[in-house]
């Protein structure tokens, strides 16, 4: 599969860095796109011959430029997935224009426009795969959730509106809905008395994410639930 690019959006230590790692094992050409670009490296020295492209999701033009150099420097964007996420937590009364609407342009627009400048070269070429990675909020609004769950879901409805449209034109669309705690260091620290079967592990998740894009077009999944297995939900 050295001919295909995958590119994760929103690459981060924790999942950001198992997908990276999977397809690049896979054969792939991966592309990491995220704000802080020492992230970035740290996850290209863990991972070898990715290729960094720092940018922020929440502007346009920076979305862009970032894959206009991954076309030129890589080819065609073969599996996009989006990881990108973030919100401030509150209810109605804590959370500010400003915070609800950031989480709106990381969260769905952001999405949005990294779709449309990996859309024409996937069409052109009948195939092409688009994995974002979701949240429970998207299905439920906590009580401070005002600003993530409202933006979790404008993200899985354009997900699934987009997976209509594209799965006839050879273009697979999923979501991958991740309900748990994610394994990493801060988090341990934050749950120290968690046992190790508490916390979702980034390379099993991973897992799941590479087998959505090697479906098979007769059974195609759009929605997969990931989860610890005593998760209550």
């Amino acid at each position: 599969m050295a001919d295909k690019v995958c590119a994760v959006v929103g690459a981060g230590p924790g999942n950001g860095r198992a997908f990276a790692a999977k397809f690049h094992t896979a054969g792939y050409r991966v592309a990491l796109l995220a704000r802080n670009a020492e992230s970035l490296a740290r996850i290209r020295e863990a991972v070898p011959d990715t290729h960094c492209f720092p940018c922020d999701v929440s502007i346009e033009s920076q979305i862009e430029s970032a894959f206009a150099a991954i076309h030129q420097k890589l080819g065609t964007v073969d599996t996009l997935i989006y990881n990108a996420g973030a919100g401030k937590f509150g209810s109605i009364d804590e959370v500010s224009a400003a915070d609800f609407e950031q989480a709106w342009r990381v969260n769905a627009l952001g999405c949005f426009l990294s779709v449309q400048q990996v859309l024409p070269r996937m069409r052109a070429q009948g195939s092409g795969n688009i994995i974002i990675i979701g949240a429970t909020a998207s299905r439920k609004g906590g009580a401070r959730f005002a600003a993530f769950a409202s933006a979790k879901a404008a993200q899985r409805n354009l997900a699934q509106s987009m997976a209509r449209l594209l799965g006839p034109e050879g273009i697979h669309v999923s979501y991958a809905i991740i309900d748990g705690v994610i394994d990493l260091q801060r988090t341990r620290q934050m749950l120290p008395g968690k046992p190790d079967e508490f916390f979702m592990n980034p390379a099993h998740i991973a897992d799941t994410i590479f087998h959505l894009s090697q479906q098979h077009r007769s059974t195609w999944s759009f929605e997969v639930d990931l989860r610890p297995f005593g998760e209550t939900w």
